[in-house]
C-alpha cells in the first residue's frame, strides 16, 4: 500500500490515499518517486480540458529510483536513478516513422489501462502514464530513462516535462539563433525553462510577459533582459524594446487565447509564434487572411518541446553540468502531496514557478 493523489471525478478535489500497486510484469518497471513536479497540465486533467479516464492518480513529471523490474527488461534495474517520460514513442506509428516521436499516436495509450485499484477496490488509471503523485509507480518500460550523471535525483524529476519543454521550444520548435529576441509569454515552470534556454541558445534581448508582477525577479534569474506585465499594451511595450519591430521570435506558454493572440502581435514581420500552453477548445484565437499574408509570421503548435528525450535528456544534462541549466532555480515552492491543491489554486492565481512534491 502507497499513498497516491487520486482524481476521483473531473472537477472534483484531489484525494490522498493509499493504492494498492501490482507487482510489475513483463516490460514493467516498479519506481519509488523521489519528486514529482506540479504541472498545469495536471491542473487542466483535473478540470475536464484535457480529457482521461478517471478515477486517475495524477502527476506526469518525476524521477525516483527503480525498486523492480519485469521480465524482458534490461535498460535498467533496481537501484538505477530514472526520469519518468510520460509520453514513449511506440516506434511504429506514421509520426515515429518519420523521426517526430514527441507526435506519437500511441505515445498515451497507456492511460486508458487500469493502473491501481483503492482499498475499496476500485479500479484507478494512470494519468498521463505514469502516475506519478504518489511514493510509488508502476509504468510500462518505454516511460523510464535512467538520470544522466551529475544530475541531482530530486531535481531531476523537472527534465521529465518543464524542461525538454521549454528547451526544446526554443531549440527545436523556434529554431532560436544568437543574437535574436525572445519573448516568453507566461512565466510558470515551462517559461522559465524556456527563459533559461533562449538564454543557452544566445538570444539578445530576453522579454518576459506575465499577469502577476511577482514574478519578475525569478524571470530575470531565469535570464530575462527584460519583464512586461501582460494587459491590453503588451505588443505594444514589446515592439517599443525592440525598435519598433517586434521579437524575432515569441512562445506562449499559458494557453490562453488573449496571450497566443499577444504573442503573435509582438513578433516581427517574418518572425515566428511558438505555442506550447494547452489551452482548451473553447478558447478561439481568429485571424484576417490579409494580416496572415502582410505580416509573413510563421505560427507553430509545439508538443513536448518536439524532443526525443533520449537524445535530448544527455544534452540537458550536458547543460545542467556546465552550469548553464539552473533546474533548482525553477522551483519555487518544495511541497508534500497533500499540498498538491494549493498548488494547484496558486497556478490559477498565477503565482510562483513550479511546486515540487518531495518525497
Amino acid at each position: 500500500m502507497v499513498r497516491a493523489a487520486v482524481l476521483p471525478a473531473v472537477g472534483a478535489p484531489l484525494e490522498v490515499t493509499g493504492i494498492e500497486l501490482p507487482e510489475p510484469g513483463p516490460g514493467r518497471v516498479r519506481v519509488r518517486l523521489a519528486a514529482a513536479g506540479v504541472c498545469h497540465s495536471d491542473l487542466s486533467l483535473s478540470n475536464g480540458t484535457m480529457r482521461v479516464p478517471v478515477p486517475a492518480v495524477l502527476g506526469h513529471e518525476g524521477a525516483g529510483t527503480v525498486v523492480a523490474v519485469g521480465e524482458g527488461v534490461d535498460h535498467v534495474a533496481p537501484g538505477t536513478d530514472v526520469v519518468l517520460n510520460w509520453a514513449p514513442s511506440c516506434g511504429g506509428c506514421h509520426a515515429c516513422a518519420r523521426g517526430e516521436v514527441w507526435l506519437c499516436a500511441n505515445a498515451l495509450s497507456g492511460a486508458g489501462e487500469v493502473h491501481a485499484r483503492r482499498e475499496d477496490g476500485t479500479d484507478l488509471y494512470p494519468g498521463l502514464n505514469v502516475a506519478a503523485f504518489a511514493q510509488e509507480t508502476v509504468v510500462a518500460a518505454s516511460c523510464v530513462l535512467p538520470v544522466p550523471d551529475g544530475v541531482p535525483l530530486t531535481d531531476a524529476a523537472l527534465l521529465g516535462c518543464a524542461v525538454l519543454t521549454g528547451y526544446g521550444a526554443v531549440h527545436h520548435s523556434a529554431k532560436v539563433r544568437p543574437g535574436e529576441s525572445v519573448a516568453v509569454f507566461g512565466a510558470g515552470g515551462v517559461g522559465l525553462a524556456a527563459l533559461q534556454s533562449a538564454r543557452i541558445a544566445g538570444a539578445e534581448r530576453i522579454i518576459a510577459v506575465d499577469v502577476s508582477p511577482e514574478k519578475e525577479q525569478l524571470a530575470r534569474r531565469a535570464g530575462a533582459t527584460d519583464f512586461v506585465l501582460a494587459g491590453d499594451t503588451t505588443p505594444r511595450e514589446i515592439r517599443a524594446l525592440t525598435d519598433k519591430q517586434g521579437v524575432d521570435v515569441a512562445v506562449e506558454c499559458a494557453g490562453r487565447a488573449v496571450a497566443i493572440r499577444a504573442a503573435w502581435d509582438s513578433t516581427r514581420r517574418g518572425g515566428r509564434t511558438t505555442v506550447v500552453g494547452i489551452g482548451g477548445k473553447d478558447q478561439q484565437v481568429t485571424f484576417n487572411a490579409l494580416e496572415l499574408f502582410h505580416w509573413g509570421r510563421t505560427l507553430a503548435g509545439c508538443v513536448y518541446g518536439d524532443c526525443d528525450p533520449a537524445v535530448d535528456l544527455p544534452v540537458l544534462a550536458e547543460h545542467v553540468r556546465a552550469g548553464r541549466l539552473d533546474l533548482g532555480a525553477l522551483v519555487t515552492e518544495r511541497i508534500t502531496l497533500d499540498e498538491i491543491p494549493a498548488a494547484f489554486d496558486n497556478m490559477l492565481r498565477g503565482r510562483g514557478g513550479r511546486s515540487l512534491v518531495v518525497f
